[in-house]
């Protein structure tokens, strides 16, 4: 929602402040209650702002800071518990009903029988076109036999999407074809502008997360997506975790990094190994074709030289005509006649053979940029197994970190547990010595 004015939050202080003490802010990246003494109920001077783009900019932030505390706060909550989340939980409830108006803001109204209807399934139906992967999640929405309306279907994509942990991945192709979704959303929409593209950066984090949610039996076109603040509403006063607790955090994630890029490195690495036997068979292909071509020109060469060789006969045999002057006109017409057809046929042959050994040469090129290609892609395919092999070693070395750490905190539990003995056994000794 926009930002209110500050004549607007005074006026409200003032008819709420005998029902409650607290106000909600942002510290950092939580919502914080803080008390009503520090809020000076003056009217301030400042004007106010009803620039329709103004708003729609403080909508967008907010929508954004709502999309950052959602995904923080599910990404800490399943590492916590280390289990697969499912549909009943409230914190992946609240990130769907977040993520839904994130995409319904800025959407343009699409006029009906019924009259205008707002529906963010339009946009992710595009992703199809964007990224061929998608599709069968598309094709899985539309086969569900529960989900009647666009607002369901879209509702269904989402989930869908999650659990195939390429939500991140499929919202950035669809950022960054502006030209696409202009059709959809107005020139300030929240997918149009920088926040968006914030938003899909923070998704990333989502793909440790497992997911698993079964949609025959929900009903997603009735739900009413409402926002639960107090998820996310903690005390201003309140301090932060340990710093041994935020150290395994950060081993934990850096782990789930490297787990995640080892795997996206592995399909890399697969898609290399069959670049590389799809140009070795085009290569086979090519040479084969290559030796067929030198086998037609070959043949070619011998029928030109027996070709040379009748031309030669039959205009020695002219010659022989031309002299004796006694053979029969008729047989002189018909050898010239001859002889026309085999120049012709001569001429033909001799283009036919040019043709032929510019193909040959064609080809030779062509397997000359092809073994080229070849070396950089084994090359690089080096590379790609010995970034691999670094990969796999530092994850090791996390592991042994972590093990570490874990220990270190075994032994802090064990010393506050006996120091909390001592001081039961301190405060029963007090006792004694009141009661004395």
């Amino acid at each position: 929602m926009p930002t209110p004015t500050t004549d607007k939050i005074t006026q409200a202080a003032m008819e709420t402040i005998y029902l409650c003490k607290f106000r909600v802010s942002m510290d950092g990246e939580w919502l914080c209650l803080r008390e009503l003494d520090d809020i000076s109920l003056t009217p301030d001077p400042e004007p106010t702002h009803e620039d329709p783009n103004y708003l729609m900019a403080n909508e967008r932030m907010n929508l954004m800071n709502m999309a950052k505390l959602s995904i923080k706060g599910l990404i800490e909550s399943a590492l916590n518990l280390g289990r697969t989340l499912d549909s009943d939980y409230a914190p992946l409830q609240q990130f769907f009903v977040v993520m839904e108006h994130c995409l319904k803001h800025g959407l343009k109204a699409k006029k009906t029988f019924l009259g205008q209807n707002k529906s963010f399934w339009g946009p992710l139906e595009l992703v199809e076109k964007l990224v061929p992967e998608a599709a069968e999640i598309t094709a899985s929405v539309k086969d569900l036999p529960g989900l009647k309306t666009p607002v369901g279907r879209g509702r269904a994509w989402l989930r869908l999407a999650l659990m195939q942990k390429k939500l991140s991945e499929y919202m950035k192709a669809l950022i960054n074809r502006k030209d696409l979704l202009s059709e959809f959303y107005e020139p300030n929409a929240l997918m149009m502008e920088e926040e968006g593209a914030i938003i899909a950066g923070l998704l990333v984090g989502l793909n440790v997360i497992d997911a698993n949610f079964c949609m025959k039996g929900e009903d997603l076109d009735s739900q009413v997506g409402v926002i639960d603040f107090s998820m996310y509403l903690k005390d201003g006063n309140s301090t932060k975790g340990s710093e041994g607790d935020g150290q395994i955090t950060a081993i934990l994630d850096q782990k789930n990094y490297v787990e995640e890029l080892n795997r996206h490195l592995s399909a890399t690495v697969n898609n290399l190994q069959a670049k590389v036997d799809a140009l070795e068979k085009s290569n086979t292909k090519l040479t084969e074709e290559l030796a067929v071509a030198n086998n037609r020109i070959i043949t070619l060469q011998e029928e030109m030289e027996r070709v040379k060789e009748e031309s030669s006969y039959i205009l020695e045999s002219n010659r022989k005509v031309t002299k004796d002057r006694t053979a029969d006109g008729h047989a002189l017409t018909e050898a010239r006649k001859q002889l026309k057809e085999e120049t012709q046929l001569r001429l033909d042959v001799e283009k036919e053979l040019e043709v032929q050994i510019g193909m040959r040469q064609e080809m030779e090129l062509a397997m000359k940029m092809l073994e080229k290609d070849v070396c950089e892609k084994q090359d690089a395919l080096v590379a790609l197994r010995q970034q691999l092999d670094d990969l796999r070693a530092l994850k090791h070395e996390l592991s042994f970190k972590l093990q570490s750490s874990d220990m270190g905190v075994k032994q802090k539990s064990e010393l506050n547990s006996r120091l909390e003995e001592k001081t039961n056994q301190m405060a029963a000794t007090i006792k004694q010595l009141e009661q004395r």
